[in-house]
């Protein structure tokens, strides 16, 4: 049993955090390109994979009580295989940890520290990010207990400042190019950035009542789509076409708002929201992968690991991507195939041969 352990209300918090944190600023762009104005239709069934993805952590921890994903997939695939299966998803948070970081990193050296060498943003993100990771799961989510009101308390002050710029007919004609696009949009990349609540895997072994697992994570779900729809749906009625051209569409809205109002610098209010959540997810996403070597090699002390995993995501995030072009290409396109195959049909697959075990069984 986990000697560290976090409530519903903390579980929900990170949950709409972690997947909330790096879509606000990017989504409406990657989603505007591939379904132009109809983007902000495409959220809402872009969910059913969140939904898929509680579905089947919930009910693989239910007949797995105390064990993460790595632990129990062991058990329903044999040791090797499990073994297998746990080498890769080391290898996937660590390519995670190594892309969160450089795209911190290019944010706010496009935005704030132009002239600051890269591996300033990296070393210092993951330096912070370390150290709540070596004091626990708990302390992680009671800081992301405070962080998240401030989020939604600036996130959505920004909406309300800048609803009075919109312009309903730039969401119009609704459907002009057909239904095939929002398909396309929900699938990739909205569907692929549903698919992070698989961290359930490893976060429900510390929640201190199980039975609450599904309902405060439909309530996060809940959350990341209303949340979700009003920034899209913002930054279409305001950009228009200029939504697909614009690296941080959103960003740009809250721009193009505090010049023509009377608030200035409202970036910077927008650039706070980002750090703050990147904070907390590669704290988060630091955590796991300490706890998923930790669990592959039954060491049963994550924390001497968080120096070196850290330090090698570190060269990692220097190393992965030439430039924000490259970064762009995964974020758009591969990390939609792979995340899903990786977050979703892994999981599902764990799922059904439990389910078939069981039933051979009897």
């Amino acid at each position: 049993m986990q000697t560290e352990k976090i409530s519903g209300t903390q579980l929900g918090l990170l949950l709409f955090t972690f997947v909330i944190s790096t879509i606000v600023l990017t989504i409406p762009r990657l989603m505007f390109e591939i379904a132009n104005q109809d983007a902000w239709i495409a959220v809402v069934p872009s969910t059913t994979t969140g939904l898929l993805s509680i579905t089947v952590m919930v009910e693989l921890s239910n007949r797995y009580p105390g064990m993460s994903i790595i632990q129990y997939s062991s058990s329903i695939i044999g040791k090797w295989l499990g073994k297998c299966l746990g080498v890769y998803y080391l290898y996937f948070w660590f390519i995670s940890i190594s892309v969160m970081t450089k795209q911190h990193t290019v944010f706010i050296s496009s935005l704030l520290l132009p002239k600051s060498p890269s591996y300033v943003g990296s070393f210092t993100i993951l330096l912070l990010s370390s150290v709540a990771v070596y004091a626990g799961i708990e302390v992680i989510a009671r800081s992301n207990e405070f962080l998240t009101p401030l989020i939604l308390v600036c996130l959505f002050s920004l909406l309300i400042i800048s609803i009075k710029e919109a312009d309903p007919a730039q969401v119009k004609p609704i459907l002009g190019n057909g239904l095939w696009p929002v398909i396309q949009a929900a699938i990739s990349p909205a569907g692929a950035f549903m698919n992070q609540f698989f961290i359930l895997g490893w976060l429900l072994p510390y929640l201190d009542q199980p039975k609450k697992a599904c309902k405060v994570s439909l309530i996060a779900l809940i959350g990341i789509c209303h949340s979700v729809l009003s920034v899209i749906l913002l930054t279409i009625m305001i950009m228009g076409p200029l939504t697909s051209k614009l690296n941080y569409s959103f960003l740009s809205v809250i721009q193009y708002t505090a010049i023509k109002g009377s608030f200035e610098r409202l970036e910077a209010v927008a650039v706070s929201l980002w750090v703050m959540g990147t904070f907390v997810k590669i704290s988060l996403s630091l955590f796991i992968l300490c706890l998923s070597l930790d669990h592959l090699f039954s060491i049963r002390n994550y924390r001497q690991f968080i120096v070196p995993l850290a330090l090698l995501s570190f060269i990692g995030s220097i190393w992965i991507f030439k430039d924000y072009t490259d970064l762009n290409e995964y974020i758009a396109w591969t990390y939609p195939i792979g995340g899903f195959i990786t977050q979703s049909i892994i999981p599902f697959a764990l799922l059904l041969i439990d389910m078939m075990k069981k039933r051979m069984r009897k």
